[in-house]
């Protein structure tokens, strides 16, 4: 993937700014037990350490917890990212090029754990984030020492995450918003079930 970190969701909205809200990780809590799926638009950026022009881009996602995923780029280049909670397959159109991997325990201390996963006490050190622009944020870390990333901050509005912020292990910081979100969409299972196109080139498990 071009610009996409080991693994992420995640999500922003605007509106949902409600000045007598909860605590970050009080919003999480609700949101994990009251949300089995969602869909929404994203916008992310990705800021390099060196300090070169930000990478920007734009999709939709899917998910579905525990595990399943569907993140698709759209802009400026189509990129695809499907997890069926077993296996993540990438898809790379322009390259036709398919590279799948077995997630394995490994997706439980991801970043796209926090939202589509389960159990995140036992990956995650969680902690209150300070509250800034009218958002609530709660600051995760890996509790494994071998995680690609070494922090998160999500943060939230109305019990939903507006915002995810992923520091990886190489200075790289990658910004993901929502301008939509949809929470509990009925799914089919289709959209968490990827088949190579003919002739494409696949790589991996």
């Amino acid at each position: 993937m071009k610009t996409f970190p080991a693994a992420l969701l995640a999500l922003c909205g605007s509106g949902f700014f409600n000045p007598a809200q909860a605590s970050g990780l009080d919003q999480l809590k609700s949101f994990l037990e009251s949300n089995r799926s969602a869909r929404g638009v994203f916008t992310q950026t990705v800021v390099a350490k060196s300090g070169r022009k930000p990478q920007q881009s734009a999709g939709i996602f899917a998910l579905q917890r525990p595990g399943k995923f569907r993140w698709s780029y759209e802009k400026p280049y189509k990129q695809l990212l499907v997890s069926d909670g077993n296996k993540l397959w990438s898809y790379d159109p322009d390259l036709n090029q398919v590279a799948v991997k077995k997630i394995g325990t490994a997706f439980g201390a991801s970043p796209a754990a926090l939202l589509a996963g389960q159990d995140l006490d036992k990956h995650f050190e969680l902690k209150e984030g300070a509250a800034t622009d009218g958002l609530e944020f709660v600051e995760a870390t890996p509790r494994g020492g071998d995680a690609s990333f070494e922090r998160v901050k999500i943060g939230f509005a109305a019990n939903r995450p507006v915002s995810m912020e992923i520091h990886d292990s190489f200075g790289q910081v990658t910004v993901l918003r929502f301008t939509q979100f949809e929470p509990n969409p009925a799914l089919p299972a289709s959209l968490f079930r990827f088949v190579a196109p003919t002739g494409a080139d696949v790589v991996g498990d």
